[in-house]
């Protein structure tokens, strides 16, 4: 745009000089104090307009006589003289003298007394027929006819909106003078300026500037005062009658009956189960503001968002947006401020902001699920089924709902080993191996209140994650029937405390008593718990015996499991 600054006058040789006599302009330096002299002193480099006849001028001068005698100065008043040109609003010479002139160019006019003050002068200032010379400066130029002017500099290569009547909008600005002075900037008070358009709230002539524009476009707009603050301008900054250049980038837009808009960027081919209300939803994101400017992310914290959706738990817009996404999905979700953090905003959100968020839904799960099973293979002979108790070698690849894979004991080499229903391992996993044949595969998805919780594993799970196991069964171990850590495989000898009282002294110590429940072990006639601490197990049989807590059992003390069921020994 033009008009906007200052530049050095040119050297004086460079000077110009113009008659304005209604003739061809004769050489320079021919005249005479007869005629109207103009000396171009300054001419911008750029001049889209000049002065008419009709036009509005507002513009600084020095008024001096010949001798350099100062005799008036705009300067002096800190106020330019405003007036429209060839209306008699001047005298005939400056009338004809502003004629041509561009914003920011400076004139020396020599005016004589015909075209001046003539031979009556003025009283007490202009002596009858002075010689006037005027210093003057233009510094800005209307018509009643202008309307608002619009150049756009910058236009993005999307535009899939723009600014109409009642939308809300956010700019950023620099309002200046038609001669590049500044007199107002959102960018100095580091916010931009939030308003509705069309509706009033603005100067009319930047309800229509704005009109049409896009997110992200520049644009200058040019308004006349009549259009912006009129004759008596602002009351501080703007003088009045002064047109305002608005160089105006657009940083947000949108409308009170917006609702959110969602963009579906990837969805996976196969998709067994959509989002709802109530589902609990881990998911990555990336949050920008309509320009691109970044105020969060996920990722950058190395960490998913972990939320209840449908349930208030996040702002409005996001709660909707979350709805119907399937594992594994990306998708933008924009959100306008009413749906979002509204005329305040938060943190570094600013106020009245439309929110853009890229998401990554990592898993969901609502918390009535219970573990999924599905079997991929089972071997011709799948009588023999686990249950609790039982001492299963497995093997497992477990990863999360998007692939990404936590453990795997193919991995190490070696099979995981469990007593099932006793505790070694989540509560969902544990569910997940049971009535399940040597030799079977099969994959267990296990919700996270049924696995690792909000807590996960620290470095290795993450709270509230889905967990999917793939699981193969090598090797089943029967146990024992439940309560029972030791049983025989066959009759039970009547003589039996005496068989383990070897030396007959009628005290059963614990090596005699650890050396006969082994030997018994290892002939088949006993069996231990499979899984378990075998010497664990023989100390806690003998101290069930051991009622008196002396070290030794008696006859007395010695009884069978079926003759005291509270005691898991014999």
């Amino acid at each position: 745009m033009a008009f906007r600054g200052w530049r050095p006058p040119p050297p004086p040789l460079l000077l110009l000089l113009l008659w304005v006599t209604g003739q061809a302009a004769p050489v320079a330096g021919l005249g005479s104090d007869a005629e109207l002299q103009i000396e171009r002193r300054f001419v911008p480099d750029e001049c889209p307009r000049t002065v008419r006849s009709g036009d509005f001028v507002r513009y600084h001068y020095v008024g001096t006589f010949p001798d350099g005698q100062k005799f008036d100065s705009s300067y002096d008043r800190d106020s330019t003289f405003n007036v429209f040109v060839g209306k008699g609003q001047l005298i005939t010479g400056m009338d004809q003298a502003l004629v041509g002139m561009c914003v920011n160019e400076r004139r020396f006019v020599k005016i004589p007394p015909k075209l001046a003050y003539g031979n009556e002068g003025v009283s007490g200032v202009i002596p009858p027929n002075s010689v006037l010379h005027f210093d003057v400066l233009l510094m800005d130029i209307w018509n009643s006819e202008d309307q608002v002017q619009i150049h756009t500099y910058f236009k993005p290569p999307s535009c899939p909106r723009t600014i109409q009547v009642s939308d809300f909008v956010r700019y950023h600005y620099n309002g200046t003078f038609l001669d590049g002075t500044l007199f107002d900037s959102s960018h100095n008070r580091m916010k931009t300026y939030d308003t509705y358009v069309g509706i009033g709230w603005l100067i009319p002539g930047m309800d229509k500037g704005l009109l049409g524009m896009c997110v992200g476009e520049k644009r200058i707009i040019t308004i006349p005062p009549f259009l912006a603050y009129g004759e008596d301008g602002d009351g501080k900054d703007i003088p009045g009658q002064a047109s305002l250049v608005f160089d105006v980038a657009l940083l947000d837009l949108h409308n009170p009956k917006d609702s959110i808009s969602i963009e579906n960027k990837v969805v996976p081919e196969n998709c067994e189960r959509i989002s709802q209300s109530g589902d609990f939803l881990r998911y990555h994101y990336n949050g920008t503001l309509l320009d691109g400017t970044l105020f969060d992310s996920s990722y950058s914290r190395n960490r998913t968002f972990d939320t209840y959706i449908g349930q208030g738990y996040v702002i409005p817009g996001m709660d909707e947006g979350l709805l119907g996404v399937c594992i594994g999905e990306k998708r933008r979700i924009v959100v306008p401020p009413h749906l979002g953090y509204g005329e305040e905003g938060r943190g570094n959100i600013p106020g009245s902001a439309v929110l853009v968020f890229d998401i990554h839904v990592i898993d969901f799960h609502n918390p009535s699920d219970s573990i999924s099973i599905t079997s991929h293979y089972k071997p011709p002979d799948c009588s023999v089924l686990s249950k609790k108790g039982d001492y299963l070698k497995y093997h497992y690849n477990a990863s999360l709902l998007d692939g990404t894979l936590l453990d795997s004991t193919w991995n190490l080499g070696k099979t995981y080993n469990i007593v099932l229903g006793s505790g070694q391992v989540v509560l969902g996993m544990d569910m997940g191996l049971r009535e399940m044949c040597v030799g079977e595969k099969r994959t267990v998805i296990i919700p996270p209140h049924l696995g690792y919780g909000e807590a996960g594993v620290d470095g290795e799970v993450p709270g509230s994650a889905v967990l999917v196991f793939d699981i193969e069964l090598p090797e089943l171990v029967a146990g024992l029937p439940e309560g029972y850590m030791f049983i025989w495989n066959g009759e039970v000898s009547p003589n039996l405390f005496e068989e383990i009282d070897k030396d007959g002294n009628g005290e059963v110590l614990l090596e005699e008593f650890s050396e006969y429940i082994h030997a018994q072990v290892a002939s088949g006639k006993g069996k231990l718990a499979p899984g378990f601490d075998a010497e664990l197990i023989v100390k806690n049989m003998f101290t069930n015996q051991d009622r008196n807590g002396d070290g030794k059992v008696t006859a007395e003390e010695f009884k069978l499991k079926d003759q005291e069921a509270k005691h898991d020994e014999l």
